[in-house]
């Protein structure tokens, strides 16, 4: 199918000298010129052409109709262009040297030859380059068995081991070295130079400067994915589609995301487990499908006249109508059924003392602060300001309690702790104090201490175990990893800031989760879970370290955890034999194990599997930066 493609004046700038063109030009008031060979003699400043068309002063202005198609030729020799569409071996999805015409295996030794004699080439006697790529390097080494393909660009000092890909619309430009065996995928960039970034300066009239890029033998770059000037990527690595890579990448890992972070140690799997973690996926599935099916059901189940109940025959609390927003936003997508989300957000906010900023429980005006992190006002601070915002509101008044506390004040509290003998409730102090920094930040533009409570923390973090209070004789590690949790919730990772020690962290809380009398058979309640994966996966986030020996923990748990599910009630917050009220399934249990799973399958990478990401109190992203609101 024709094209008509105008060219606007000024095209002559992103052509250079000695470039041919062969294509069927349009001018204004004249024939057609079939096979117009104009000829750039000095870029944007004058044409040679062939036929009735005249050059004009710096620049063209013609119509280019049918497909565009033009190499580059430094020597100067006239060539013929190659065709516009990708052709099989263009596209790299058949081996050129065992598959070419006897012509076609001709047209690429010239075509290697002409790229060879055009400046400082090195190409090895089986490399392909087709002739659709774009190629304008000052030097270019490509190893034997690569493979350029069409529309592939590769622009300044480029050197390509032996079996290398770059696929179609991929980019090699600047100071780049490729391994032996690198696939870059299509529409992927390595980019080996940067721009200025000067205050006082224009960008456009500030040099380049260029570190360059070294990748590492046998390392895959997916599609779309951006590699920036700086990085070097380790032998064996992924980059999975669409990372933007903006630092070092250690050998053997698979990185995702924006900015790209490690997931997993390619290294650390089994061969015999990469089929489990096939199963482990399609199990995934068959619960969210599940889940996502009885949602309704389980609402229901949970719903009475005076409103939401954790599980049937209960009272009423605050926490049960939070869970009833959260578990509606994530399995339904909107607020819950039953009550209209004005009149969901109204009970909310009206729970806030407008004195000290806490929500108090239904029936209760008990809204007066407190150090006890499990009080039901402090943990209302996140429930309750994680719902509305679900619901696309917030508190009414600041959380004024934490508002006035000064420095100092702070610095107090946080040292008086019963950190030896009660860590669990200290980090839940901690969080409640740094979500309310949150709120008030974000929803009254409050000045807070939170660097006097992110610095106090960073400083008092144990640097042999990475969390904050002590074993005890009778539970081990179980109040400093569960407190250490919650702390790093309210703070570290709402906050988007690094944990100071994470090696540390993962190798304590690996330690604990061997401890059978918290994680033994038929043993694990929700908090215990959750407080362990959660750091596990924020530490990933900065270290590989033990990576192989958390995922195989987090295996067990998302094997245990998907066949605990009960149809049209959920989880139990405990999934243990027996009865009581950890042991009923409700909305509590079911909300905390689906954040569960969630970070546990994205530990594993398997996360998408599920089409659900927790919003609220278990969001895996920070809210906010240590800087401001996102």
């Amino acid at each position: 199918m024709s094209h008509r493609q105008p060219v606007q004046p000024g095209l002559g700038s992103e052509f250079r000298r000695g470039r041919e063109l062969a294509v069927e030009v349009v001018t204004e008031g004249r024939d057609p010129v079939r096979h117009a060979a104009p000829r750039l003699v000095d870029a944007g400043v004058s044409f040679q052409v062939a036929g009735t068309i005249q050059p004009r002063s710096r620049c063209v202005n013609y119509v280019i109709e049918g497909s565009l198609s033009f190499q580059q030729v430094r020597s100067g020799c006239v060539t013929n262009p190659a065709p516009g569409a990708l052709a099989r071996h263009d596209l790299g999805i058949t081996p050129f040297w065992a598959q070419a015409a006897p012509k076609e295996r001709r047209a690429q030794r010239e075509w290697l030859r002409a790229l060879t004699a055009a400046g400082d080439t090195e190409l090895a006697d089986d490399v392909f380059i087709s002739r659709l790529a774009a190629v304008y390097t000052d030097r270019l080494r490509v190893g034997a068995r690569s493979y350029v393909c069409g529309y592939a660009v590769l622009y300044g000092d480029v050197e390509m081991g032996e079996d290398c890909t770059v696929n179609p619309y991929a980019e090699a430009r600047g100071l780049v070295r490729l391994g032996d065996g690198v696939r870059v995928g299509a529409h992927a960039s390595i980019l080996g130079f940067n721009h200025g970034t000067s205050p006082d300066e224009s960008i456009h009239r500030q040099p380049l400067t260029r570190q360059g890029i070294a990748i590492g033998a046998d390392v895959w770059i997916g599609s779309h994915a951006v590699v920036l000037d700086g990085v070097t990527v380790g032998d064996h690595c992924i980059v999975g589609a669409g990372a933007v890579v903006t630092k070092d990448v250690p050998a053997w890992s698979v990185v995702v995301g924006n900015p790209a972070r490690v997931v997993r140690d390619r290294n650390s799997v089994p061969s015999s487990t990469r089929r489990s973690g096939a199963d482990l996926g399609d199990r995934l599935v068959r619960l969210a499908d599940t889940a996502r099916e009885q949602a309704r059901d389980l609402l229901d189940r949970c719903w009475t006249v005076d409103g939401y109940v954790d599980r049937p025959g209960v009272a009423p609390t605050l926490r049960a109508w939070c869970d009833a927003v959260e578990l509606s936003d994530l399995l339904l997508g909107g607020p819950p059924p039953h009550v209209p989300a004005e009149r969901v957000v109204e009970l909310l906010r009206s729970r806030q003392s407008a004195a000290t900023g806490l929500a108090a429980e239904l029936g209760s005006d008990d809204a007066e602060p407190t150090a006890d992190g499990h009080a039901p006002a402090n943990y209302h601070v996140l429930a309750a300001g994680n719902a509305l915002r679900l619901l696309g509101s917030g508190f009414e008044h600041p959380v004024a309690s934490v508002a006035a506390l000064t420095s100092n004040e702070l610095r107090h509290r946080l040292d008086t702790l019963p950190w030896r003998r009660d860590a669990w409730r200290s980090g839940a102090w901690i969080d409640t104090v740094g979500t309310a920094m949150l709120w008030n930040r974000a929803d009254f533009g409050l000045d807070t201490e939170l660097e006097a409570l992110i610095g106090w923390l960073v400083t008092r973090c144990d640097p042999a175990s990475g969390l904050w209070g002590r074993p005890a004789p009778d539970s081990g590690w179980l109040e400093p990893v569960n407190g250490s949790y919650r702390l790093i919730r309210g703070t570290f990772a709402q906050y988007g800031v690094p944990l100071p020690y994470p090696e540390r962290t993962v190798d304590t809380v690996l330690a604990h989760a061997g401890d059978a009398t918290w994680f033994g058979p038929h043993r694990g309640t929700a908090c215990n879970v959750l407080d362990v994966v959660h750091p596990l996966w924020l530490a990933a986030r900065q270290s590989a370290h033990r990576r192989a020996d958390g995922e195989a923990w987090a295996r067990r748990q998302l094997e245990r955890v998907l066949n605990s599910w009960r149809d049209g009630a959920g989880f139990a917050f405990a999934l243990e034999p027996g009865s009581g009220w950890q042991r009923t399934p409700g909305l509590l249990g079911t909300e905390m194990w689906l954040a569960i799973i969630w970070f546990v399958a994205d530990h594993l990478g398997i996360a998408d599997a599920l089409g659900y990401r927790p919003r609220g109190v278990h969001r895996p992203e920070p809210m906010t930066t240590a800087q401001g609101e996102r």
